[in-house]
C-alpha cells in the first residue's frame, strides 16, 4: 500500500511540474502519423524535405526534386504539403510551387496525381506521394492532364515537347506564358 501512494506522489509531482513549464501540447492522430511518416522517410537521392515554419510544425513542408532523368532532368522543383490532422484519413494538399510546363501540374501549381484525390487510402503515406511526384517528372502523362496544351503537344509531337520543357525551365516563354528559371 506505501508503495502505492509512491507512485502516486511521483505521478502528482510529475504531473506539477508539467504544468510549471507549460501545458504539453496533446498531438492529433494525424500528427502522430505524420510524424511516423516522416521519421522513415526514404527519399530519392533526388529529393529534399524542409521545414519553413520549424520542426514544431510537421503539418506544413516541402520537398525539393530534382529529376535525373526524363524530360526534365536537372530542374529543380518545389513542392509544398499542407496535412490536415485527420491525415491519413484525408490525402495531403500538394501544391508544386514551381512554375512548370508540364501536363499534370497546371501554372497555378495543381498537382494531378491519382493518388492526391480518387486513390488516395490510409495505408498510403508521404514517401508513396514523393516517388509519385519524381514520377511524374520522369514520366509525364498526357492520358489524365490539367495542363491540356502541354499534354497535347507531347502525346502528338515530343520533340516539340522537350524543346518546350527546355525553354521553360530556362526562364523563357512558351506560348504567351513566361517561366521561372528552375535549372
Amino acid at each position: 500500500m506505501i508503495r502505492l501512494f509512491k507512485v502516486k506522489e511521483k505521478q502528482k509531482q510529475e504531473a506539477e511540474n508539467a504544468t510549471a513549464r507549460g501545458p504539453l501540447k496533446k498531438q492529433s492522430a494525424g500528427e502522430l502519423r505524420l510524424h511516423k511518416d516522416i521519421s522513415e522517410l526514404n527519399l530519392p537521392k533526388s529529393c529534399t524535405i524542409s521545414f519553413p515554419n520549424g520542426k514544431d510544425d510537421l503539418m506544413t513542408f516541402e520537398i525539393s526534386i530534382k529529376p535525373d532523368e526524363g524530360y526534365y532532368m536537372g530542374g529543380k522543383f518545389l513542392f509544398s504539403f499542407n496535412v490536415s490532422g485527420i491525415y491519413p484519413h484525408e490525402a495531403p494538399k500538394v501544391k508544386c510551387k514551381t512554375k512548370v510546363y508540364h501536363p499534370n501540374i497546371d501554372l497555378e501549381g495543381n498537382v494531378c496525381l491519382n493518388i492526391l484525390r480518387e486513390d488516395w487510402k490510409p495505408v498510403l503515406n508521404i514517401n508513396t506521394i514523393v516517388y509519385g511526384l519524381y514520377h511524374l517528372f520522369t514520366e509525364p502523362n498526357h492520358e489524365d492532364p490539367l495542363n491540356h496544351e502541354a499534354a497535347g503537344v507531347l502525346r502528338d509531337n515530343p520533340k516539340v515537347f522537350r524543346s518546350n520543357v527546355k525553354t521553360a525551365m530556362a526562364g523563357g516563354r512558351v506560348g504567351d506564358t513566361s517561366f521561372t528559371r528552375c535549372i
